[in-house]
């Protein structure tokens, strides 16, 4: 581990490929998968052959797929904000279709269209029918511009985009959904004489991040859905959109033990890393415990001992774990948390306290090691230019 130090993060490649593959399995032929790439853009340049789509939601993100040579065809450019620089871009780039979350994004797509002489396929993004968010268009809304979609040349409405979000642990919820999305497919063909070409439907199934029985669960999981999507995908064209159950398992965060001390009878790990950098979704300042591997280039002694970890950042919430049980835990001991191939290294507050972003690494089998990101200092972002 030298080359890679620490803190930073390692993601398996092998294992993101095998997930995918599990999910194929039980979704089927006839269901096409798409990653949304906010969950983890760095395993973007590696991308396995199962994924028939990618989904963008920014500029930022869409740089990233230039950058790493991504087939734009595959893309479907989403986003609850999109701007006219954003949408003309996008259009410049030939994106295979894109998502529209409000009448103003039609327009915009639309214009893009007819002024480049082309016809951009275009997927209505449907609220959630549970009461709304910001998300997407309510059905009255959705209903009426497919009765006017001979108005708009630049673009062809080919279907429907439905995501109400994540951490889904039981079918039913899905199962109400996949329900709804058959009844409003039918309903638009009936009542309009449209037909809905193609849905992308994200499922938001949960990520088990605190079981040690987590692959099974989830695998569980796979299954009780999967006779749901293969009756949905009988309607339309079916790819199931998700992020962070494709790419959770493949990540591994590593971080040094810098200091230790006991006050009042509580052990304490100080670490290089902390909040700042790694964040399990549904973990409250460290009362729920990873999988947490203690590595040492020594023979460890003693008995088990509870630990509660903290990060370098300089607030009493910097806790990663509670009674996290470790033997002989020195000062230079590297621990690795595992699970945190998704959203983890995105959503930390990272410019917090001007500590430095981790090192980005990538590991197959075939190819080995190899280093994606070298380290970033945020203080060169928090310097005010004059």
């Amino acid at each position: 581990l030298p080359e890679v130090g620490t803190p930073s993060y390692i993601f398996d490649l092998d294992e993101f490929a095998k997930r995918a593959a599990l999910v194929k399995k039980y979704f089927g032929e006839t269901i096409g998968l798409c990653f949304s790439i906010k969950a983890n853009p760095f395993v973007l340049g590696r991308l396995p052959e199962t994924f028939d789509k990618i989904e963008v939601c920014s500029p930022g993100e869409l740089t990233v797929c230039e950058r790493t040579g991504a087939d734009m065809s595959t893309v479907i450019f989403s986003g609850v904000n999109k701007g006219y620089a954003d949408v003309e871009r996008a259009a410049d780039d030939n994106v295979g279709t894109f998502t529209a979350e409000s009448p103003l994004h039609l327009e915009l797509i639309n214009d893009a269209g007819v002024r480049r002489g082309k016809v951009f396929p275009l997927l209505l993004r449907v609220t959630d029918i549970k009461g709304g968010s910001q998300f997407g268009m309510n059905e009255e809304c959705t209903l009426d511009i497919i009765k006017r979609r001979d108005e708009y040349k630049g673009v062809k409405i080919v279907g429907l985009h439905y995501f109400t979000g994540t951490a889904k642990r039981k079918a039913k919820p899905i199962e109400r959904e996949c329900d709804y999305l058959m009844d409003l497919v039918a309903r638009i063909k009936n009542d309009l004489g449209f037909t809905v070409e193609r849905i992308e439907y994200g499922t938001g199934l949960a990520v088990d991040y605190f079981s040690d029985n987590a692959d099974a669960e989830e695998e569980e999981r796979l299954a009780s859905i999967s006779g749901k999507l293969q009756e949905l995908a009988k309607v339309a064209e079916l790819t199931v959109e998700m992020g962070r159950f494709f790419a959770a398992p493949c990540g591994y965060y590593l971080t040094k033990v810098v200091d230790t001390k006991t006050n009042f009878d509580i052990n304490y790990a100080i670490v290089d890393g902390g909040m700042n950098q790694v964040k399990y979704n549904g973990q409250l300042q460290g009362m729920q415990i990873p999988e947490i591997l203690h590595m040492t280039d020594r023979e460890t002694q003693g008995e088990e001992k509870p630990w509660t970890l903290c990060g370098s950042i300089c607030t009493t919430a910097d806790i990663l774990a509670r009674n996290a049980m470790f033997t002989d835990l020195q000062v230079g001991d590297i621990l690795v948390f595992c699970r945190t191939g998704a959203y983890s290294c995105m959503e930390g507050i990272s410019t917090f306290l001007s500590r430095e972003l981790p090192v980005i690494a990538e590991y197959s089998e075939k190819e080995g090691l190899r280093i994606l990101r070298k380290m970033l200092y945020s203080d060169e972002l928090n310097t005010p230019h004059r």
